[in-house]
């Protein structure tokens, strides 16, 4: 924190040279020589204390201690407040045994009679005050362990130690992030050009992949793949060779070659001459006649010296065939001629490119197989609209894009502050802050915007078993304990505002929900414990008595209790609804009760769930009621015809519990359910679930299945237990609690269609 505090002075003093403000620049530089919190570098604060004991100046170390207690250490928890008194024990022992090394009795005996009235009280100084009349007290073995180094050095360390905790809990300006936010954001910035990379790499693979599947359709032949590579003698032999051959054959179509013959005769094979080119092979011509031009025979057998095999394909076919009917007059043609004939074949070379390949059967046809050509009748359209439909077939089927997600998940950090099992986590009203209770009773009250950073840290000496947001303020956190009270906590002062004594007779506090007027709250109270670490055996019939309890947060006192019928039993889970007109409950006999908030009776109750049910929550719109239970079951309630079920999904065991969390030789961690195991996104459209190894989020289908799997979270190496989603306007961030005291927040990007 302390160079966090210098580089920020740094930006302030350059923004103030910036506008001109110099007589306000000299005052900041004043007040920064006098700062005694020494711009909160822990190593300066120690400095300037041990100065004070050096040079004997008792007042200056009490006025500097008077100054860290009032600015400092006044904000802490009373918990603190005996580490205080401790610190501040040793500092003045500390300057009592400089003044006896030192050799410096006159400052011993003044220590002793101005600081007579506040120490003579205290414990710890009872047997200090012999020590000026001691001959040699370093070799007292009540005082000989504080004129030790070791002693001095421990001290040390201790209170350094002590003041760079308190530094990095404090809350901090917004202008003191900002180091952090540039780090936070340069590090976002090199994910996302990961990321982009990723992509690409991905895009650039899957169009390869689609040109390949398209490739398989339109491979062009060898020979004339190999055009381009052609020298320009050949290309002019090749030329000439097309331009004679206009001159001794008739015309003909330029595509009748690729196209199949109708009429040949089926019982004749073409025929096989030994010796012969390939192209003369594969169109079952004879050799030609013996008075072509020696140039000619010569540029035959150049192209023969070609590697071509006698598998070409129906495009080599149509270049070699026409290069023998060329041989006649081949050098007779004018120059103009030939460079026109040059230019014509680039022409027809690029038609050639861009066309449609031939058909299969056509090419097993002409290339000289035993087997007769069977008769077909294609049609140039047949064979282009059929490599265009195996083509788009390959693309939609092989390469095909799936389905738009409907959520992109940006980054997943951790919270791990907590060093047992979650039992809670709760994200305030204002998607602020987050309060999380473990298994031990320590909660932290943290936030994520723009980082993660503890807020506060509340250690109770009682178990707590339930926590909940005050809406109206949403400073304020409800904690529920196993000793039946309820206390009131603000986040902000760090204090205890209200304890309310609930109930002996029904002391283990499960549930707590405040209504959203913030007028009053709801809490269940139950006369037996639900273990967080049970056995994996059948539950007993045991009906357990509880109640249901309405108070009022600014009185602090109870309002009513409400009728649970047919008996008094455990509430296990409460909900409200949007304007507070309506309560859900889920009890511990597997019933859930619809409560009107205005009447304060129970609007109606139906049997939900085989066991006890674990969490309820209002839909979106409100006409129905969803709740998970111990038989694993995801079930939506009509709320306007009681027990009518509008859909029902089986859960696997790790989103329902009970939570089992393995461990070395056999040790099995087991943990009942205690906080949300679903919530909601804004538009209620999807719902998020535990998992073993992190959140799942479910579309909610109205139909069968009711749930439809589109993401998991993950990250998490035990079970998650608990779930929260805070959402806001297209970005919203999932959090999921699990066993090991890990929270993940993943911030996730809703796409909308």
């Amino acid at each position: 924190m302390g160079s966090a505090v210098e580089r920020t002075d740094e930006h302030v003093r350059e923004y103030l040279v910036y506008r001109g403000f110099t007589n306000t620049l000299k005052h900041l530089d004043t007040e920064i020589k006098t700062d005694k919190e020494k711009g909160f570098r822990v190593d300066k604060i120690i400095d300037q204390l041990q100065q004070f004991i050096q040079s004997f100046d008792l007042f200056g170390l009490k006025d500097y201690w008077l100054y860290l207690d009032r600015r400092l250490f006044s904000r802490l928890e009373d918990v603190y407040r005996s580490t205080v008194n401790k610190l501040r024990t040793s500092l003045y022992r500390y300057y009592v045994i400089n003044t006896i090394q030192k050799g410096n009795l006159e400052k011993t005996h003044e220590f002793f009679q101005k600081q007579a009235l506040e120490l003579q009280g205290q414990v710890e100084w009872r047997d200090w005050f012999i020590l000026p009349f001691i001959p040699a007290p370093e070799q007292n073995p009540a005082f000989s362990p504080y004129f030790s180094r070791q002693w001095a050095d421990t001290f040390l360390v201790s209170l350094h130690n002590f003041l760079s905790v308190l530094f990095q809990c404090m809350p901090q300006p917004v202008l003191l992030s900002f180091d952090a936010e540039v780090q936070k954001m340069t590090s976002l910035l090199e994910d996302n050009e990961q990321l982009r990379q990723l992509l690409f790499a991905l895009q650039t693979e899957s169009r390869d992949q689609r040109d390949g599947d398209e490739m398989v359709h339109h491979k062009l032949p060898a020979y004339v793949q190999n055009m381009d590579r052609l020298g320009d003698t050949e290309l002019e032999m090749v030329s000439s060779q097309r331009a004679a051959s206009t001159v001794a054959t008739p015309s003909r179509n330029f595509f009748s070659t690729f196209l199949p013959q109708g009429r040949r005769t089926p019982g004749k094979p073409p025929q096989v001459t030994t010796g012969s080119s390939p192209s003369q092979v594969a169109v079952g011509r004879k050799d030609p006649p013996t008075s072509q031009h020696p140039k000619s025979k010569e540029a035959v057998q150049a192209k023969e010296v070609k590697p071509i095999s006698s598998q070409a394909s129906s495009g080599e076919q149509l270049v070699s065939s026409q290069s023998q009917q060329s041989a006649n007059q081949a050098t007779n043609q004018p120059t103009h001629l030939r460079h026109k004939r040059i230019q014509d074949h680039e022409k027809e070379r690029k038609e050639l490119f861009s066309k449609p390949p031939p058909q299969t059967p056509e090419k097993k046809g002409e290339v000289g197989e035993v087997e007769p050509p069977a008769e077909t009748s294609s049609e140039p359209t047949d064979s282009s609209s059929s490599v265009n439909s195996r083509s788009s077939g390959g693309i939609t089927g092989g390469g095909g894009l799936s389905a738009e997600q409907p959520f992109i998940k940006l980054s997943q950090e951790e919270y791990g502050e907590h060093h047992s099992s979650i039992m809670h986590c709760r994200v305030d009203c204002s998607g602020r802050r987050v309060a999380s209770l473990d298994v031990d009773g320590v909660i932290k009250v943290w936030s994520f915007n723009p980082i993660l950073q503890t807020k506060a840290t509340i250690m109770s000496k009682s178990p707590l078993l339930s926590l909940e947001w005050a809406t109206k303020p949403d400073r304020l956190l409800l904690l529920g304990s196993g000793v039946g009270t309820v206390r009131l906590y603000d986040t902000d002062t760090k204090k205890n505002l209200y304890e309310m004594n609930i109930d002996e007779t029904h002391p283990r506090i499960l549930s707590l929900a405040c209504s959203p007027s913030g007028s009053s709250f709801v809490c269940s109270a139950a006369a037996l414990s639900r273990s967080g670490n049970v056995e994996l055996v059948p539950r007993l019939p045991l009906t357990v008595s509880g109640q249901l309890l309405l108070w009022d947060t600014k009185t602090v006192k109870q309002q009513l209790q409400f009728s649970l019928e047919p008996e008094p039993v455990a509430i296990n889970c409460t909900a409200f609804n949007h304007n507070g007109n309506l309560l859900v409950t889920g009890a511990a006999d597997g019933v859930i009760r619809l409560f009107d908030m205005q009447r304060y009776e129970s609007a109606m109750s139906w049997r939900a769930h085989d066991g006890e049910v674990y969490s309820v929550e209002f839909s979106y719109d409100e006409n129905t009621v969803f709740s998970i239970g111990e038989d694993g079951k995801f079930i939506q309630w009509n709320i306007h015809r009681c027990g009518v079920k509008q859909s029902e999904q089986l859960l696997p065991q790790d989103a329902t519990g009970p939570f089992v969390l393995s461990g070395y030789s056999g040790y099995k961690q087991v943990q009942v359910p205690r906080g949300r195991l679903f919530t909601f996104d804004s538009e209620g459209q999807h719902v998020l679930t535990c998992s073993s190894s992190g959140g799942v989020i479910y579309r909610l289908t109205n139909g069968e299945p009711a749930l439809e799997s589109v993401l998991s979270l993950g990250g998490h190496k035990a079970p998650v237990v608990t779930v929260d989603w805070c959402s806001a306007v297209d970005c919203g961030t999932c959090l999921t609690a699990s066993m090991d005291g890990k929270i993940k927040l993943s911030t996730l990007l809703a796409q909308k269609s």
